[in-house]
């Protein structure tokens, strides 16, 4: 078992290699910024094809969870941890021991939870070694599955981006395409479809679409098309990078707004493209907050309540509007302005410091 460290001067950023041979665990943790708190960020499990992939994936999500605790008014910093292995063969009950007593000797610098991979079964393992992990089960008194909030953050995102764009909050009538209908994304389509919006759907599970398509009526199309839609709102709730240099060219939707992390491939190259096609973007950062919101409650004072992050997630709302508003008066894509948002709240917390 083993653990170094290495640092880069851009960004600040840290990493740590995790191995233990023992049980084939091979991990990486990044702390981009720990300015507001400690860097609360999940572990995403997947099948990395190098080293330097894992790394550059793990990075990019550090990043963006530093950004999103920030405008979200939270007192964290930002990390992530991704374990380059298969999901659905190489889990283990000490596969996630070995984890966790990696996050441990960190002694709370870096806090980890669930994410794409990863369930909230799996951290009641990291659990066994470790008090810095979130997302545990109710059982366990914490918050279970963050994805539900997660969705509603992302709902009260959307109103947000309608009312600025047909000067109404109402679903009814508006069409949605929503690409990736897993953990964040049936519940939002659920919820949108139940408003009275006419939902399209893609995904990979099969099993999912049937079920969507039984449930709520969505329409299935074509993983490669979904993005090509004449609808109101495109919503990517799957990977990220799927609004890149090809499919940024075939959008047609008025808005975007979705789950997913990262969503555009270069935030300075898509973002004013996609200002200058008229298109609205919601910076994902700040629109899928609600996740780490939901975890957050886990570590304040009294436990966890259900109906303060439901709340907090509501405020999503304010904070698109917000950017919103920034990106109007400075003439800059929202993109840029969720940034500026973001940075501002850690350089002032810096200058404190000071």
């Amino acid at each position: 078992m083993s653990i170094f460290r290495e640092m880069e001067r851009r960004d600040s950023i840290r990493m740590y290699f995790c191995h233990d041979p023992d049980v084939g665990l091979k991990a990486i943790i990044c702390i981009h910024d720990l300015t507001l708190g400690p860097a609360l960020g999940g572990v995403r499990m997947s099948v990395y094809q190098t080293t330097e992939e894992a790394i550059r994936d793990v990075q990019r999500l550090a990043r963006g969870m530093t950004y999103k605790s920030s405008a979200a008014g939270l007192d964290l910093g930002g990390g992530k941890a991704v374990i380059i292995g298969d999901p659905d063969t190489d889990k283990s009950p000490a596969f996630f021991r070995a984890f966790g007593r990696f996050v441990n000797e960190l002694n709370g610098l870096y806090i980890t939870a669930e994410d794409i991979g990863t369930a909230v079964s799996d951290m009641r393992w990291v659990h066994q070694e470790t008090r810095w992990v979130t997302g545990l089960s109710k059982r366990m008194g914490g918050s279970g599955d963050p994805s539900p909030v997660t969705a509603f953050g992302v709902y009260n995102g959307m109103r947000a981006t309608l009312e600025q764009v047909f000067s109404s909050d109402s679903f009814s009538g508006r069409s949605i395409a929503i690409q990736g209908i897993g953990k964040v994304g049936f519940p939002l389509a659920c919820r949108l479809a139940k408003e009275g919006a006419r939902i399209f759907v893609s995904d990979t599970n099969e099993v999912v679409l049937k079920k969507a398509h039984q449930q709520f009526g969505a329409i299935v199309v074509p993983v490669d098309e979904i993005h090509t839609l004449d609808v109101d709102i495109f919503a990517p709730c799957a990977r990220g990078g799927s609004i890149n240099p090809k499919t940024v060219k075939q959008i047609r939707a008025k808005i975007i707004a979705g789950a997913a992390n990262n969503q555009l491939e270069d935030d300075k190259v898509q973002g004013p493209l996609l200002e200058q096609r008229g298109i609205l973007y919601a910076p994902d950062f700040l629109i899928n907050a609600g996740g780490v919101i939901n975890v957050y409650q886990e570590l304040a004072r009294g436990g966890y309540r259900r109906d303060k992050a439901l709340a907090l997630a509501a405020k999503i709302y304010g904070r698109i509007k917000q950017v919103i508003n920034i990106a109007s008066v400075e003439g800059i894509p929202t993109t840029e302005a969720a940034m500026m948002m973001a940075k501002d709240r850690i350089n002032r917390h810096k200058k404190k410091r000071n």
